[in-house]
């Protein structure tokens, strides 16, 4: 019989150790080291006459074209680089009620018209998923359900039924009765994502696995679940609105910077065309502090208005508070107005908000904040029609941004007037300046004074 032996690992990070730590050495958390018993396997003797795999050269290797499989949705589409790979497993992750179910569960219905698909839910039951999937529209022939959370039953399932797309919802609940940990353990997570890795390359089946978020916001399990799989994609927004964006943070088969855009509706998702539209619905124009910025999200030009509040603090240390934005950067941004521009914002509080739940992650928006903020503490607007973009140093200076040509054009289709851009826009804007206005600045000085 195999020896049992006993090791702590951390629920955060995965981490293994013989012996009991309060503090785990890799991440740093207190009282994440649990104990986990596992079977330890007789070393096996190596084979001297094995057979070793021939060693082919790159340059002689034939590449097989591969036809993507459209998922009906132009936006989860855009966000995998064109569709979905066969026999690709793809990871994606998202905060409780933020709509990852909902979104597969429509996917599974479109790609059910011509392929077998099967849904295996651990979480709820089967009468749950068809009550859902009625209220969504999402009931199809094509679509197969169970509710189970042994491996080794879903494996023998997927043997017998033969479905070319497979979902697991969620990774956290699936357990392998190879290990005598609790499901959702690091051990149980990483296991069965290997088999379940295996088995999708082996039967050429793509698999969607949905997983659990920490309160960080990171995949919960051993970081090594992101490295196993082919695809990582993250699903963000708040929970009170009505927009979603799928965002990509791995992907081996197409870009990592594109994002997909959502509306949550009655009916379920349904993908946004024309985010900027959407964005800018409902702003209000000629007001203080409000500045529209233009990003770039993967291949696409993307409008959004930041809304910022400068007022007079009534504490010793005036409050800086971003919602959308990183905070540091934030800091930095107002300590280049009062030390290049003489805007004394030492003592007022300082509010940022990004309209539409989107997260400025870009340099280029760095002009529209500064901006907004010296709209709002000279109490002055900025025009409505007008758009801004550009990166600010600590020097006060405005550099250039990748890209311009297409912001420019995403601004002129949507009416606006004109755009204050860095001093190299007006070479990458060449037969626009008949259509719309085009600004060039080189200081945040001259980029305020064009505006206020």
């Amino acid at each position: 019989m195999a020896k049992l032996r006993s090791k702590y690992v951390c629920s955060e990070c995965g981490y293994e150790s013989s012996g009991w730590l309060g503090k785990c050495p890799s991440c740093s958390k207190w009282n994440t080291m649990l104990e986990e018993v596992e079977e330890a396997l007789p070393t096996a003797a190596k084979a001297l006459n094995q057979v070793l795999p021939p060693v082919i050269a790159l340059s002689s290797v034939e590449i097989l074209e591969t036809s993507r499989i459209k998922t009906g949705s132009s936006e989860l589409d855009r966000v995998l680089g064109g569709g979905l790979v066969p026999a690709s497993l793809i990871l994606v992750g998202g905060d409780p009620g933020i709509g990852k179910s909902t979104l597969i569960l429509q996917v599974c219905a479109r790609i059910a018209e011509n392929k077998r698909v099967l849904y295996v839910s651990g979480e709820e039951s089967v009468g749950q998923i068809k009550l859902r999937a009625d209220r969504l529209g999402a009931v199809s022939q094509g679509v197969y359900i169970i509710s189970e959370t042994s491996f080794e039953r879903i494996e023998a399932i997927i043997d017998k039924e033969k479905p070319e797309f497979v979902v697991i919802d969620s990774i956290q609940t699936v357990y392998t009765e190879k290990l005598s940990s609790a499901p959702g353990s690091v051990s149980q997570v990483r296991e069965v994502t290997g088999q379940l890795l295996r088995m999708t390359k082996k039967n050429g089946i793509t698999t969607f696995v949905v997983g659990h978020v920490t309160k960080e916001g990171a995949i919960a399990g051993p970081r090594v679940l992101e490295h196993m799989v082919d695809t990582v994609l993250y699903f963000e927004g708040e929970r009170h609105q009505d927009f979603r964006v799928l965002r990509a943070v791995k992907n081996r088969f197409g870009s990592t910077n594109e994002i997909g855009i959502f509306e949550m509706g009655p009916n379920g998702l349904v993908d946004v065309s024309n985010p900027s539209s959407l964005m800018l619905e409902g702003r209000s124009r000629d007001q203080a502090g409000s500045a529209v910025v233009g990003l770039m999200e993967g291949t696409r030009p993307m409008l959004v208005e930041v809304q910022a509040l400068v007022c007079a603090t009534s504490f010793g240390m005036p409050r800086r508070q971003a919602t959308g934005m990183d905070y540091n950067r934030l800091s930095m941004l107002m300590a280049v107005l009062e030390k290049k521009v003489g805007m004394q914002l030492h003592a007022f509080d300082a509010y940022i908000n990004v309209a539409g739940g989107m997260k400025l992650d870009e340099p280029a928006a760095d002009l529209g904040v500064v901006a907004a903020i010296a709209s709002s503490f000279k109490n002055r607007p900025v025009d409505s029609s007008t758009v801004l973009f550009g990166e600010v140093g600590l020097t006060g200076e405005v550099r250039s941004v990748s890209q311009m040509d297409k912001r420019i054009t995403e601004s002129l289709r949507l009416g606006f007037k004109r755009c204050v851009v860095p001093q190299l826009g007006k070479n990458t804007a060449q037969g626009l300046e008949k259509e719309i206005e085009i600004i060039t600045v080189s200081t945040v000085e001259q980029a305020l004074e064009a505006l206020l």
